[in-house]
């Protein structure tokens, strides 16, 4: 297969533990050819959606803390996105407009004949912090508003709730609002930009302390490990981005059976890769544009993630 991944640009990846690189290498241990792309590469000429392309080479045995992992393969060219086998959309959030363009211009291609995952459809249809509303059984009690008065009545309800935005990512913008707490109403005031954007509130889950737990779910189907994101001592959030250490631990039977559920649910929307967050007993985020932690479980229990994946690339392309 010639994939053709859409991503940040290659100089800005932390390549010894970044996820779309250890896709990068199990496919190309397994013979397929490889092309990146930026999101601001994408583009529509006489109604075909093409980008602006580099074919790429892996270096073997490349010291992946340094920049010389990859190699450009002669020129960029301008390809339609239809001439790959698969496109992989691996652009890290904020999901902004940019994004949202991006996801329409997937749908476009795919009618062109491309095969594109996560789907532009799927990604824009389950945003990740709004996707879990769909599994209220699984979940903490949970509101979504920017109305002042119903998100201090929630807090009052439940007393210990934890308040976030909606595009955020590794943990930023996330508050922990405890009983009492002085500073309610400034924080909402910020957060909800004076009630003109809607964020979300949730029940405080105390077994924070023992990880928030990424669930990687591939083709449907859930991995046998989790990596439990583990908060720094005070710390609210369990994001490796703010802090947290990942510990890789066999899926238990209830988050098995959660993101089995969920997966097989959402698997047939064009949803190749999910990771699931959990705390405890419930679902906090079900992410779909850019899912991480394929190295720490790799590292930590020797199941290939990376591989796995790219065996269910290969049967979802057909290749």
């Amino acid at each position: 297969m010639h994939v053709l991944f859409v991503i940040d640009p290659l100089p800005q990846l932390k390549a010894y533990k970044d996820s779309s690189v250890a896709m990068m290498r199990a496919l190309a241990a397994r013979g397929h050819t490889l092309s990146v792309a930026l999101m601001g590469d994408l583009y529509i000429e006489l109604g075909q959606v093409k980008a602006r392309t580099q074919a790429i080479r892996l270096m073997p045995d490349a010291d992946l803390h340094e920049t010389g992992w990859w190699r450009d393969e002669g020129e960029p060219s301008d390809q339609a996105l239809a001439a790959f086998d698969t496109v992989l959309m691996r652009k890290d959030p904020p999901f902004d407009m940019e994004y949202l363009y991006a996801t329409h211009l997937f749908d476009h291609a795919q009618a062109q004949g491309a095969r594109v995952f996560n789907t532009g459809s799927a990604i824009r249809n389950h945003p990740e912090k709004l996707a879990i509303t769909e599994f209220p059984e699984y979940t903490a009690p949970t509101l979504v508003s920017r109305d002042m008065a119903r998100l201090r009545a929630f807090h009052a309800q439940y007393g210990d709730v934890v308040v976030k935005p909606l595009d955020g990512m590794g943990g930023s913008g996330i508050f922990r609002l405890r009983p009492g707490e002085h500073n309610l109403g400034s924080i909402l005031e910020s957060l909800t930009a004076n009630g003109t954007q809607t964020i979300m509130a949730q029940r405080y889950i105390p077994e924070i302390v023992d990880g928030d737990k990424r669930v990687l779910i591939i083709d449907g189907k859930p991995l046998p490990y989790v990596l439990a994101r583990i908060p720094l001592a005070g710390e609210t959030r369990g994001n490796l981005a703010a802090g947290g250490r990942g510990v890789a631990q066999p899926i238990d039977e209830h988050d098995r059976q959660v993101a089995e559920a969920i997966g097989a649910k959402l698997a047939g929307r064009g949803l190749l890769l999910i990771g699931l967050d959990i705390i405890g007993r419930n679902v906090t985020e079900i992410n779909v544009t850019s899912p991480t932690c394929f190295v720490e479980i790799t590292e930590q229990t020797g199941f290939d993630v990376a591989g796995h994946f790219a065996e269910a690339l290969e049967r979802a392309a057909g290749g």
